[in-house]
């Protein structure tokens, strides 16, 4: 498999895994422009990360601008989701959220930076909960 790929089966699609992600007790990071809501499962097959990326029709009317967000989480998870696969052990996996919280564009090079803080961050809390 590709290091740098995001493929189908890493995305977060099905409705109760997303239920799931918005319930009461589970964790949460902000780096503006981005949250990230996230919780640990139990690994049995696929991929050990999925992921969910949200960007809010309320905030961006154009879908122009809600599928260029879109497509900057995704690269700048693509490219920094290592730091979060190492500190992950067998039998353990997470589900996230990537929620786009700006009213505004916001140059990618931003993104990516948050975006490297926040998988920091979501490492060190998995860390911290076992």
């Amino acid at each position: 498999m590709k290091q740098f790929a995001f493929p189908k089966a890493e995305h977060l699609c099905l409705q109760r895994e997303i239920d799931a992600l918005f319930v009461p007790g589970v964790h949460s990071a902000v780096a503006f422009p981005l949250r990230a809501v996230f919780r640990s499962v139990e690994w049995e097959s696929g991929p050990t990360v999925k992921v969910l990326l949200s960007v809010s029709k309320r905030k961006h009317k154009l879908a122009v601008d809600r599928n260029c967000a879109k497509r900057q989480i995704r690269e700048a998870y693509r490219k920094n989701k290592h730091l979060l696969h190492a500190s992950l052990l067998p039998g353990e996996g997470v589900h996230i959220g990537f929620l786009w919280l700006s009213d505004a564009p916001v140059s990618s090079a931003v993104v990516e930076r948050r975006m490297v803080g926040l998988l920091q961050r979501i490492a060190e809390k998995i860390a911290q909960s076992r």
